[in-house]
């Protein structure tokens, strides 16, 4: 049907309007009164999620409240809507969109949390690692406690053979389908066996994770389950239901590769998902429900041995692999070991497979973190030859051509390498040789490198971000935090602050400014040391809980608006519940590429809920400081 558009809006010099239906875009003609219209063919199902940009130098600058939706009649041949822009209702709400969960938009809104991976919890129900079913027990615990966030690391699929390669949970082979590991066995049709029960507490004895034993044990029983209700499961209309609403977003193409991969039918991982999607949901409801919301963890990349990198290879750089430049973590840098994004080609269909990603992710949580978000940026890009960080380089980026060394009357060889995305052009070397150079020749050079990495780039980068960021976060209502830890460039903040982006502040990487309000403070995280293992490393001594107790205190008395600790940093704080070998409570060493994810709590969730006078000690914590 034909369909005109109109809505008032006073615009500046060098603004106009768009409107976005479901990602196709019609820019709109300026009239009398300051009256935006456009008219075009329309599907009646594209009225029901559509919304209005405000654009400047073709990027997005202001976005709406929230969607519109209007709900038509098809079989009319043609419609005039007249809308009216959306501003936020709330005085004092500092975010440009709504949130699926209203808690965040409400006015000097502070919340305290909690951050541990579903892999470390621990129960007498689950099978040596943590499951999704863990989850109601500590949403009980952040409840009781006055919390309201939990955050998770990675929840998906990392399936490969089994081994300790698969528990990298920023290794996704999917980034869609959840780890079938952290399916509750008994919600799924394992029956309680003596046999089971007996596995169960065999590997449930261990202080950590055998991730091998667990996969090997847990996919059996998974596959005995089917055999056994397969047949009556897949006939059910919630099975079908789950199945037509995700076959052609990414669950058809996922079944088929794991089917594939392992020689099993692909109807067995349509049902492993089904299941999974089923007690995550179930888990995240129960959270609302308590006032509590789940924070997931958005990894940057996405394997190459993955589902998207098999069937959609164009969507990927898959020559080279991302990384990071040497910082705090590592002198060598660090080889993350998955493809980066070919975001001239998602950006042809509006970084659709971005959104979906995003959209399927807000079903579980309310927020999330944006791994690494310098990588919507720019990306530190290393050739696959090559495995340490130091060999990498940026991109996109501004490169010199080798003229411009030449006027330098500087050497190429030691100071600069060929970037592969630019023929003929040179980028700086991270870790330079400037040992064979003049004395003139090393101020030059500095002056270079410090203006290459620290400055050139900044409006360049600016612009790379605002083309994408805007879009995938309007994709959904998650509140969105940033990881902006390392070596930031200046346009980060800026960008994060127009978007209202929250983010991170640590204290033993310090940014030089007051922590904002619109931030996540933290002690630690999964890739550092729990505060006694800093204190170990300091003082050579072990931290006391009333010195923990001060530090998380300083944490929630400051202007943050989240204050999330690792699950290790709660317990700190009672001398009963600390675990003793606190060496051990490190999740992981970024610098080993080989790290073992096999942390687990030395405790039941249910022990944190048991111990009232923990409980309460946290509560008043919590209470005190306004949270």
């Amino acid at each position: 049907m034909k369909v005109r558009f109109s809505i008032q809006y006073h615009t500046v010099w060098g603004e106009s309007l768009t409107l976005d239906l479901g990602g196709r875009r019609l820019p709109m003609n300026w009239g009398a009164d300051s009256v935006w219209s456009v008219e075009d063919d329309v599907k009646a199902s594209e009225l029901l999620d559509y919304q209005y940009y405000v654009m400047r130098d073709g990027l997005i600058w202001r976005t709406e409240w929230e969607h519109h939706c209007r709900k038509v009649d098809g079989r009319r041949r043609s419609i005039a809507i007249e809308d009216v822009w959306i501003d936020c209702p709330i005085p004092g709400c500092p975010f440009p969109r709504r949130h699926q969960a209203e808690i965040f938009d409400r006015p000097g809104f502070r919340g305290a949390g909690t951050a541990v991976p579903v892999f470390s919890l621990r129960s007498e129900e689950d099978c040596g690692i943590g499951d999704f079913g863990d989850l109601r027990a500590l949403v009980d615990w952040a409840a009781a406690t006055g919390q309201c966030i939990i955050q998770l690391l990675p929840v998906n699929d990392t399936t490969r053979k089994g081994g300790w390669q698969d528990s990298y949970p920023y290794s996704p082979i999917s980034a869609f389908a959840l780890n079938p590991l952290y399916i509750r066995l008994q919600d799924a049709g394992v029956e309680e066996t003596e046999a089971f029960a007996a596995l169960r507490r065999e590997l449930n004895a261990l202080p950590a994770i055998d991730y091998p034993k667990v996969f090997e044990a847990k996919m059996g029983l998974l596959r005995e389950a089917y055999a056994r209700h397969g047949k009556a499961d897949t006939a059910r209309r919630d099975y079908k239901n789950f199945c037509r609403s995700n076959a052609s977003v990414w669950l058809d193409e996922y079944a088929l590769f794991c089917a594939r991969r392992d020689g099993f039918e692909a109807q067995f991982y349509r049902w492993l998902q089904w299941h999974l999607d089923r007690q995550f949901s179930a888990a995240a409801d129960y959270a609302r429900s308590r006032g509590v919301h789940f924070k997931g963890d958005l990894p940057i990349g996405i394997s190459s041995d993955s589902a998207e990198a098999y069937w959609h290879p164009e969507l990927f750089n898959l020559d080279c692999s991302a990384g990071a430049p040497p910082d705090y973590f590592s002198k060598d840098g660090q080889n993350w070991g998955f493809p980066t994004y070919n975001w001239e080609e998602m950006e042809k269909d509006g970084y659709a497979w971005w959104k979906a990603r995003l959209r399927v992710m807000s079903r579980y949580f309310d927020a999330f973190r944006i791994d690494h978000i310098l990588g919507f940026f720019r990306i530190w890009e290393i050739p696959s030859r090559f495995r340490s960080g130091t060999m990498g380089y940026f991109n996109p980026a501004l490169p010199y051509t080798a003229e411009e060394i030449a006027d330098m009357l500087l050497p190429v060889e030691g100071l600069f390498h060929e970037d592969p995305r630019h023929e003929g052009c040179y980028q700086p070397l991270i870790s330079p040789d400037t040992s064979g150079l003049e004395w003139w020749q090393k101020e030059r050079f500095d002056a270079v490198y410090n203006d290459f990495f620290y400055h050139r780039h900044d409006q360049f980068w600016l612009r790379n971000a605002e083309k994408k960021l805007p879009e995938l976060l309007g994709a959904t209502g998650m509140l969105a935090c940033g990881e902006d830890l390392g070596m930031v460039p200046g346009c980060v903040s800026g960008v994060m602050d127009h978007e209202k982006i929250l983010t991170l502040e640590m204290a033993m990487m310090d940014k030089g400014r007051p922590w904002p309000v619109l931030s996540v403070c933290a002690t630690s995280s999964h890739d550092m040391d729990t505060l006694r293992m800093q204190h170990q490393e300091k003082c050579g001594s072990d931290l006391s809980t009333g010195e923990a107790y001060d530090i998380v205190k300083a944490h929630l008395d400051s202007a943050s608006m989240l204050a999330i600790f690792p699950v290790q940093d709660w317990i700190a704080l009672d001398e009963k519940l600390r675990r003793k070998d606190f060496m051990e409570e490190r999740i992981n060493y970024p610098a080993d590429p080989d790290n073992k994810w096999k942390y687990r709590m030395h405790l039941g969730v249910d022990a944190l809920m048991a111990d009232h006078s923990f409980c309460e000690k946290l509560r008043q914590l919590i209470k005190s400081s306004n949270r």
